[in-house]
């Protein structure tokens, strides 16, 4: 039982994080966002909402710069400030930030939310243990390789969400009449939207597939419904 103390340890450290950072979450969302009043997104979220059989879909406003696109625990959608900016200037179309908007809505529906609670107490425990393990025979660099080794299951484990929420919103997309084109061409663009600094991978490469590889899942999906 001693020897499991640690592993429970951890497990009971990531829930209390998980919990911790919930709250930070809602209170920082809370403070920084508006519902997002636009009429020519509200017309494209109309079909959203219609298409799931919903009266409305409300989309907020999150008030920093990097661009994206944010799924909170308590279901809540937003658009960076910065994300809708690129469309008001132009360099993203409506049908283009909608599809982000089905994306978010794929994490909800999907249950990434409360999935990864369960894979960021996993994640601890699995970081525990290796650190116990290298740590012993790698004295030096053991708990550095037992972290990398742990963010890269993470990266997985998120790219995988990735890919069912892209599915999601394909479907949702299309039942709509919206259609996957913008899907597609926004995934093009998205380094460049979300690159901050020159010569730096912007941070949702970590945690996201490659452009390609997103393209291609959607091809294959969509050559799927042709033959269904």
């Amino acid at each position: 039982m001693l020897r499991l103390t640690p592993i429970l340890l951890a497990v009971i450290y990531g829930l209390v994080m998980y919990r911790l950072s919930v709250w930070r979450t809602h209170r920082t969302l809370d403070a920084r966002s508006t519902e997002l009043a636009d009429p020519k997104l509200k017309r494209m979220t109309d079909r959203l909402a219609a298409a799931l059989e919903l009266p409305r879909i409300p989309v907020y406003i999150y008030e920093i710069d990097p661009v994206n696109g944010l799924a909170a625990p308590d279901g809540r959608i937003f658009i960076t400030r910065g994300f809708y900016r690129k469309f008001q200037s132009g360099e993203v179309s409506d049908a283009e930030l909608t599809s982000v908007i089905a994306h978010e809505l794929g994490h909800v529906a999907l249950g990434h939310a409360q999935k990864r609670m369960i894979d960021f107490s996993g994640q601890n425990a699995l970081r525990t243990v290796l650190m116990m393990v290298l740590g012993r025979y790698v004295p030096v660099v053991g708990p550095w390789i037992a972290s990398m080794l742990a963010n890269l299951l993470a990266a997985r484990l998120s790219r995988g969400d990735e890919y069912e929420a892209d599915e999601y919103a394909a479907a949702l997309l299309t039942k709509a009449g919206i259609g996957t084109a913008a899907q597609k061409s926004l995934f093009r663009k998205l380094e460049d939207l979300t690159q901050a600094r020159a010569g730096m991978a912007p941070a949702w490469l970590m945690s996201h597939p490659k452009t390609d590889e997103r393209i291609a899942a959607l091809e294959r999906l969509e050559a799927q419904w042709d033959r269904g």
